[in-house]
């Protein structure tokens, strides 16, 4: 909409503005005000966002905090994301078409370990450690986050888990035709809950190395 306000503004201008006497067309000037959209200070609005939930939650969260600790005014964040709800939505979908790379290290297990060693990290964060259980909290009573968190919870996952079981497959570690949605939950199930649901002591140092061999064990067998 604001594109198409721009342009429609901007070919009215032109209309209206006689040719010069060379017959040079007219230099254009670029737009200003609203009609610009730095990519700095949007940067800046998605970093507080996480900032503030973390800080206070989605239920406390509001435009005035988030512009406040971004450094910009309320009508900066209103240009972008029509409520809080909208800006949520927006971040929360867009980590789901991010993903994480899939390892590459030659074997199952050592694909495993890998995955796991870089999404505890993760999970460890203390952003994440509190943003994620606060919006599985929200979801249950939204549905549009509910659906959003979902997707990138899953979907992130779901890209790295059919990389690693495809690569398996080819070099002979699993069988063709595995059920990938069993494969995932074996894969993320037990990182999560531990991490994100029972949210215990730090992990114990073999623990990664433990669950990447046995969880090779278990989708050999699938």
């Amino acid at each position: 909409m604001l594109v198409r306000m721009t342009t429609n503004a901007d070919a009215a201008a032109s209309a209206a503005t006689p040719a010069p006497a060379d017959g040079k067309a007219p230099r254009r000037r670029a737009p200003a005000g609203a009609a610009v959209l730095r990519e700095d200070v949007t940067e800046a609005i998605r970093a507080a966002v996480f900032e503030e939930l973390a800080a206070v939650g989605y239920a406390r969260m509001s435009i005035e905090g988030i512009a406040r600790r971004a450094g910009v005014g309320k009508t900066a964040v209103y240009r972008r994301w029509r409520s809080k709800r909208h800006l949520v939505l927006d971040l929360v979908s867009a980590i789901a078409v991010q993903g994480l790379p899939a390892p590459d290290t030659g074997s199952l297990e050592g694909d495993l370990r890998l995955l796991y060693e870089v999404t505890s990290r993760a999970l460890r964060h203390p952003v994440a450690g509190q943003i994620i259980p606060d919006l599985q909290a929200e979801a249950a009573r939204n549905p549009e986050i509910a659906d959003a968190l979902q997707k990138a919870l899953r979907e992130g996952q779901q890209g790295v888990a059919s990389g690693i079981v495809a690569a398996a497959t080819a070099r002979g570690e699993v069988r063709e035709g595995a059920d990938l949605d069993l494969a995932l939950d074996l894969m993320s199930g037990p990182l999560y809950w531990r991490a994100v649901v029972v949210r215990g002591p730090k992990l114990p140092k073999p623990y990664l190395a433990t669950l990447a061999r046995t969880t090779a064990a278990a989708l050999k067998a699938l």
